[in-house]
């Protein structure tokens, strides 16, 4: 188990006063069973009118308005977060389980698939032949550790529009890339399969208290009797250097910070820090 101090800050700086801007910001941790958020909070620097709700997945959204002239707008997300292990695990739902009726329909929402998470037909065709030979948690696997091997993490190499069949061509793209790609080969062989949002300790071996440069991550979970995490971008399971903010069906349902602005942006700064505090 570890508890993690995690701040996020974005400072947007605009090439002329701004009079209006309207965002919405998901940087608060999920309470889970795996999860305690200890302290959190999100601070936003000029504010005029703020407020916070529980969207349709169940992330913590704080919404906020500036309708003054600013030239800058600074958002800061920091959080304490207990984070446990996940505890292994042994097969569970076999295909018979995930193809009948009853799933195919609960499940509904992480079995469909999108412009942005739709694999290219060679992907797809390595899950249908990883299906073929394995049961549903060893083909997930499979198909992220073929993720992990065919593509590189290349920072800037997409954005966040980027449809994963685009990142695949390119064999090059970030954490949301390998996240949409693993999902849709997930899901084209009838794996339910969901987006995660959130924070990532980088540094295994960090001593406490040694603050470290994080990064705003995402990552996947497949349904085979429960939900089971996996790190496409970095070939591992989810552990206690994971911590959630938001689950979906893929990016665009859950972005940590989006809105509306009367202006153009000339800057943009954001920085991630986690600390090991336990």
């Amino acid at each position: 188990m570890s508890t993690l101090r995690v701040e996020h800050r974005t400072a947007f700086t605009y090439a002329s006063p701004i009079v209006s801007s309207y965002n919405e910001a998901r940087l608060t941790p999920a309470w889970l069973p795996r999860q305690r958020v200890l302290e959190s909070r999100v601070e936003v620097s000029p504010v005029t009118w703020r407020s916070s709700y529980r969207d349709y997945w169940e992330a913590t959204v704080n919404v906020f308005e500036v309708l003054q002239p600013h030239e800058e707008l600074t958002v800061v997300g920091s959080s304490l977060v207990e984070v446990a292990s996940v505890p292994a695990r042994e097969e569970r739902a076999t295909w018979d389980t995930l193809t009948g009726p009853r799933f195919q329909d609960l499940l509904s929402e992480y079995l469909g698939l999108s412009d942005v998470t739709e694999p290219t037909e060679e992907l797809a065709e390595f899950a249908r032949e990883a299906a073929g030979r394995d049961q549903p948690d060893a083909t997930a696997r499979a198909i992220c550790d073929h993720v992990y091997d065919q593509m590189k993490y290349v920072p800037g190499a997409t954005t966040v529009h980027t449809p994963a069949r685009d990142a695949w061509a390119a064999r090059s793209g970030v954490c949301q890339d390998f996240a949409h790609l693993a999902i849709g080969a997930l899901r084209t062989v009838g794996i339910p399969a969901r987006y995660v949002s959130g924070y990532l300790h980088p540094k295994r071996d960090a001593e406490i208290g040694e603050t470290v440069s994080g990064e705003s991550h995402a990552w996947v979970e497949w349904w085979t009797g429960d939900w089971y995490g996996f790190d496409p971008t970095n070939d591992r399971e989810v552990g206690d250097h994971h911590v959630i903010v938001a689950r979906a069906r893929e990016y665009t349902d859950v972005p940590p910070l989006t809105g509306v602005v009367a202006g153009s942006t000339t800057a943009l700064d954001v920085t991630v820090k986690v600390t090991q505090v336990e």
